[in-house]
């Protein structure tokens, strides 16, 4: 058996032109309990977010729910102006009314409020990368579709992504506009949606995992276990290089209110993983299209 040490792609470019490095930053965990008002430290967030991109973060992934709009807020409070290179993808599509309840609301009427709201927060004139953070299932995806299209053309949106889709809608969507970014819960220990990874990697489409750990998964977290001992890393870490060295198309977005954390998951850039340990974690549940 081989035994070669893996070497993943660093950067990958979304939408042909967004040139970002592969591990990135979530800015969910910014926010308060329940994803839910003002976080507990604010001033530990906005390190974190300065940290992030002294760190080479260059891609920060939000929403307008998260807080609702908190996450939003003191990205621009940190790091605005921008740095020239740094991308800050968000999404819209679901309305919060509560910590931790998250009810979907893709109606054009909600999508132009929560677009404008969020290149206001922002203080942006256009989204580099705007996903969809759900296909609604109360109304037509032909008027969800019908108003991105518009707002990519008006130029208040450069790309558009989507959130929790499996390959049918994938390609509904692409009758109206150009999917650059598919963002679904994926993981070494969860591959629900091995099926759709594999067609965003056919077709040069950036595959951004959401809860990169499963942590539910006894065997899965022993495997996890043995490999980090031998890498003197964490499971977490572990989890995460499968991720980068998986598929050349995922971007990770590890999310973390703490600056400490955030500098642990940043490491992960430095494990490498061989054959063996690939094998290994491979095989921790057989993919499922």
């Amino acid at each position: 058996m081989s035994n070669e040490t893996k070497t993943f792609q660093k950067t990958f470019s979304i939408g042909g032109d967004l040139e970002v490095n592969r591990l990135g930053y979530g800015a969910m965990r910014i926010t308060g309990k329940g994803i839910w008002g003002p976080p507990k430290d604010h001033d530990e967030a906005i390190r974190v977010l300065k940290r992030a991109v002294e760190l080479g973060v260059n891609f920060i992934d939000t929403a307008d729910s998260y807080g609702p709009y908190i996450s939003e807020e003191l990205i621009a409070e940190a790091l605005y102006p921008y740095p020239a290179d740094l991308i800050i993808g968000t999404k819209g599509g679901l309305l919060r009314t509560g910590p931790d309840q998250w009810p979907v609301n893709a109606s054009a009427a909600h999508l132009k409020e929560a677009l404008e709201g969020s290149l206001k927060r922002l203080k942006q004139d256009q989204i580099d990368l705007y996903q969809l953070h759900r296909i609604d299932p109360n109304i037509p995806a032909k008027q969800t579709f019908e108003f991105l299209k518009q707002a990519q053309a008006d130029g208040k949106i450069r790309h558009i992504g989507l959130s929790e889709v499996d390959m049918d809608d994938i390609k509904k969507a692409q009758d109206y506009f150009e999917v650059v970014s598919v963002q679904n819960m994926y993981s070494v220990d969860n591959r629900k949606w091995e099926g759709v990874l594999n067609y965003c990697e056919d077709n040069d489409i950036a595959f951004i995992p959401w809860y990169p750990l499963n942590a539910g998964n006894v065997a899965a977290q022993e495997k996890l276990k043995h490999i980090a001992e031998k890498h003197s890393a964490t499971v977490h870490q572990v989890a995460l290089s499968w991720l980068l060295n998986h598929s050349k198309n995922i971007l990770l977005i590890p999310g973390t209110s703490s600056v400490a954390h955030l500098e642990e998951n940043i490491k992960t850039a430095g494990i490498t993983l061989d054959d063996v340990d690939m094998n290994e974690l491979d095989g921790i549940s057989p993919p499922v299209g």
